[in-house]
Formats: C-alpha cells, structure tokens, sequence
C-alpha cells in the first residue's frame, strides 16, 4: 500500500459483507482536518445503518461506517487554527450523511466537530464518548436545563444512560435510573439509585423515591412504552427528554402535569450542517469532565480491529457487550 491510501472497511449495500478496501487518503479540505484514527467506537446506529434500517442518517451506500473516532491529527486544511498536526483529538465526525466514517485508517473531518482528547483517557476510552456524551449533554443541559439538588430519572443504563447519569451527577442533581436485573450493580457502581422496573411499577418508585410527587427531569433512552411511563414519572412542570421519541404517544399524562417535552437528535449538526461548532464544544466539556474525574465510559474488554468489524458488530448486535466495543483501527 502506496503512501498516498489507506486501509478501510467498506459496506456495499445493505446486508451485505463487509469488504476490506485500500482507498484514497483523503486531503483536508477548508475548515478540515486530516486525522489519523486510532480508535474507532461502535454504535447500534452503525449497525442499523448497515442492514438497511437507518434512513434518518442519510447514509447512502456504499460507504465507509463508524461516527465515533479518536486519533492524531496528521494535517489541517486551510483556514484551521484550532489544531495542528500532533493534537490528540476526538468527535462525532462521520458514518451519516454521506461523511466517511471511522473505520478507515484517516479521514478529514470538519474542524468544528473535534475537541482535544482528554489527557487521562486513552484512545480507545476517548472514541467511546463522542455519540453517546452528546446525546447525554444536548438532553439534559440544553433541553433540560439542569440544576442541582434537582431529582433526576434516566430511563435505561446504555450508553447514553451512562453519560446521562455522569453528568447529572457531575451538576449536582440526585439521580435515579431503570434498567434490568443484570444492570443494577453498574447503574449502582456510577452512584445513582437502581431501579428494577421490572419489579417496581411506575407508581411504586415514583412514590419510593419522590414521595408521589415525581422526577424534575426524565431522560428516556429507550422509547415506547418506556417513554410513556416517563409521562407518568415527570412531577408537574417537570421536563421529559427522549432521544428515541419516535411512534404514536398519549401526551394526556404529561399535559396533566404541565410538564414540557424535548427531542434529542444529535445527527442534526451532521445531516444539516448546522451547529456543528456546539459539537465540539461539548466534547470540550465532556474532556472538562473527564480530567476531573467526574467522567468515565464503562468498556467491554474484548478487543477488536478492522480485521474484526463483523465480530464487533455481533457483540453490539446482540447485546452481549458489557460496555461500550470500540475497534482498534491503527496497528
């Protein structure tokens, strides 16, 4: 392989194999930066994406997959004066609309997009944030507005539900959160309050927990009938978020409640265009976070690189990953 290309993974169309390609390296256009990826995380979106089932990204194939990267700046395009070649940086830069992903050796990315890596977080901690921090921060900072002493429920203990619970947290709030039997002891291990929705009806941990009054602020990552309970769990004048309010909902519970109702959806900046400088500053916050130690993703300990894309994949795929998979792009 020349100097001039690079090592990818490529999906041609959906389902089929992934393919390993040498491609063109690319060149920093204005307002771009060319970063050599170290780390490449992996979300359920990539996979929906790849079978077909993701038309909200708008990411014809085929394509190169992977929105998360973490990496070395090799060069900047005219015009950037933020990085330069040697920076250890990180961010949501791709994988949608058209934009190279991460699963490829380099890719010029937008400036805008990017943040200086946490300096006690290795790559691989760093590719783990970028998607799910965002969506954390949009829906609870920007939507929610948070405050301290405020009472918080985060609905599910994924990824996004990791963040969320960190930075409630790291602003002072009491924060509870749903999930299952097996998740308790890391939702727990974060220092909110476990609850087991598979034990407790709504009303039973909104009265054990707030003494029937309900949640200043509910985080749904789950939707469906999750994001209905949340309706039911909100305290009145309270703030519901959801990053997956998609289907058919009864706002009666929460029009009862005056409570306010915000959707996240963090590919905007990417599909639009738009906004893309909140983006990166953010990540600035989450790197603020993080060197404070009030930030940390939970990994899964497998380790996978390009040669393994569809291994990893298959751990997000079928849900057997105990944290976040994250690919090791370079050798």
């Amino acid at each position: 392989m020349t100097k001039t290309q690079m090592r990818a993974v490529l999906v041609d169309g959906a389902n089929a194999p992934l393919r390993h390609v040498s491609l063109d390296r690319p060149v920093p256009g204005v307002g771009q930066v060319l970063v050599r990826i170290m780390a490449s995380g992996v979300n359920p979106l990539d996979i929906k994406i790849r079978r077909g089932n993701a038309a909200h990204a708008r990411h014809p194939l085929p394509a190169v997959l992977g929105m998360d990267l973490a990496g070395v700046v090799e060069s900047v395009g005219a015009g950037v004066t933020t990085f330069e070649r040697g920076d250890k940086v990180y961010g949501l830069t791709g994988g949608v609309a058209g934009l190279q992903g991460s699963l490829a050796e380099y890719a010029s990315v937008d400036a805008e997009l990017l943040a200086p890596m946490p300096a006690n977080l290795g790559m691989r901690e760093a590719a783990a944030l970028p998607l799910a921090f965002i969506t954390a921060w949009e829906g609870l900072v920007d939507r929610a507005d948070i405050k301290a002493r405020e009472r918080v429920l985060v609905q599910g203990a994924g990824g996004v539900g990791q963040m969320a619970i960190q930075i409630a947290l790291a602003f002072g709030a009491e924060v509870f959160a749903t999930g299952s039997g097996r998740s308790q002891q890391a939702i727990e291990q974060q220092g909110a309050t476990a609850i087991d929705y598979g034990q407790s009806t709504v009303e039973e941990y909104v009265a054990d927990h707030t003494g029937g009054l309900g949640f200043d602020i509910v985080y749904d990552t789950v939707g469906g009938a999750t994001l209905d309970a949340a309706f039911h769990a909100v305290r009145r004048f309270g703030h519901v978020v959801s990053c997956l309010g998609w289907g058919t909902h009864a706002l009666a519970p929460l029009s009862f409640r005056a409570a306010t109702y915000s959707g996240v959806f963090s590919l905007l900046p990417m599909l639009t265009g738009e906004g893309r400088a909140h983006h990166g500053a953010i990540l600035r916050e989450a790197t603020r976070l993080a060197e404070a130690g009030n930030l940390l993703p939970r990994m899964d300990s497998r380790r996978f690189d390009l040669g393994s894309v569809g291994a990893a994949h298959e751990a997000v795929e079928s849900r057997t990953a105990a944290g976040k998979v994250v690919i090791d792009v370079a050798r």
